[in-house]
């Protein structure tokens, strides 16, 4: 759902702001895109299904039920399967979100961003602390133990002590699960600009990284497993659809500049493959409705391109990658042999960051804190 009531001052995402949206025509094209797509595919079943943005939350229950239902009608989607809901406090009162649990969502995942009202104005919010924490109390209420929050941090001016502070806040407040994201200044947005301005400067990157450990620290003695690079969840509640993304599962993705990564055997095609749908709303109805889907551009990827998708996202998870796993992907090479042999990936194990034993390769805590660093090394070394 790519349209948003305003954009933050941070955002580079696919979002549009419009006068008004014909939500008739853009659910009609959702659900004929969610079928060809899944013709295409031959997919059997599905395990989990996220409505993301924009701001999905501004869709009517009735958009969500109808793409739920194309789903159903191409594929099976059991009762058990995760279906999330990316949700902003400002567009979630009570009869809203009860109306999205009877279309079929069983998860929300609420953009609170910060708890504190001035951080929130400086990223261009809607909303305010309260309206945040009404939103997920009333979200808690209708999806309890499944409601998760996203908070960002390294915002400018922001210390460790407010950090802190905040995390205290949402521990308070929150479900089971919280996903923390360091702001990325990008191109193009408000706040980029202000920073190249010189009327905001951004914490030094030894504040970011012990915002990190602090944010580590305190939500794993609240009982949270840090599972992800990003996401923290207890008591089981793990995203099921990004542990997907993570996994380097199929995906299909379906909507204005939708990315996926399955393999089209509808159409005669054994090999995976990378897919983005065309960006523009408009641009993109218009191909839905002449050839059934949107897709912009698709490509083959190579055995070597799936390896380094799996290694990349495989290594944000505690798991990391299982020898099962890279098996799968890797029938002739096993991970020992890329890995267990002497170059960069036993330095990295020498330097305490990075584990290859019978579960597979993964980081250390301490690795995980800095993949970003590590992963050149490792691409490397596939490569070779």
């Amino acid at each position: 759902w790519p349209y948003c009531r305003k954009r933050c001052s941070y955002c580079n995402f696919n979002t549009y702001v419009v006068p008004a949206v014909d939500e008739v025509a853009m659910r009609a094209c959702l659900v004929q895109e969610t079928r060809t797509l899944l013709r295409l595919s031959q997919v059997q079943s599905i395990t989990s299904v996220f409505f993301g943005g924009g701001t999905p939350s501004l869709a009517s229950p009735r958009t969500v039920a109808a793409v739920l239902e194309a789903v159903a009608g191409a594929a099976h989607l059991p009762t058990s399967a995760e279906v999330t809901l990316e949700a902003n406090p400002s567009s979630t009162d009570t009869a809203h979100l009860a109306g999205f649990r009877v279309a079929g969502v069983n998860r929300l995942s609420i953009g609170v961003q910060s708890l504190d009202d001035a951080e929130l104005r400086l990223l261009g919010r809607e909303h305010t602390a309260v309206e945040a924490q009404k939103a997920v109390e009333a979200a808690r209420e209708l999806f309890p133990g499944r409601t998760s929050i996203d908070l960002l941090f390294g915002l400018p001016g922001q210390s460790l002590d407010s950090w802190a502070q905040g995390l205290e806040a949402a521990l308070g407040l929150c479900d089971d699960h919280i996903s923390l994201y360091q702001l990325t200044l990008e191109r193009g947005t408000a706040l980029a600009a202000q920073v190249r301005g010189g009327t905001l400067s951004l914490p030094p990157q030894d504040l970011l990284a012990d915002m990190y450990q602090t944010a580590h620290t305190v939500l794993v003695a609240a009982g949270f497993r840090h599972y992800e690079v990003s996401n923290f969840a207890r008591k089981g509640a793990l995203s099921n659809h990004n542990l997907s993304y993570w996994r380097a599962d199929q995906y299909i993705g379906v909507g204005p500049g939708a990315h996926g990564r399955f393999v089209p055997r509808g159409e005669g095609g054994c090999r995976r493959e990378a897919r983005v749908q065309t960006l523009e709303p408009v641009s993109w109805m218009r191909e839905v409705q002449s050839q059934g889907h949107g897709t912009r551009s698709r490509v083959v990827l190579s055995p070597l391109e799936q390896l380094e998708e799996l290694l990349t996202l495989g290594l944000r998870t505690d798991e990391g990658v299982t020898h099962e796993h890279w098996g799968h992907f890797s029938p002739q090479l096993s991970l020992q042999a890329v890995f267990g042999v002497p170059g960069e990936a036993q330095v990295l194990q020498e330097q305490g960051w990075l584990l290859l034993d019978s579960s597979g390769l993964r980081c250390t805590w301490a690795g995980l804190a800095v993949l970003d660093s590590l992963l050149p090394d490792l691409l490397c070394q596939l490569q070779r």
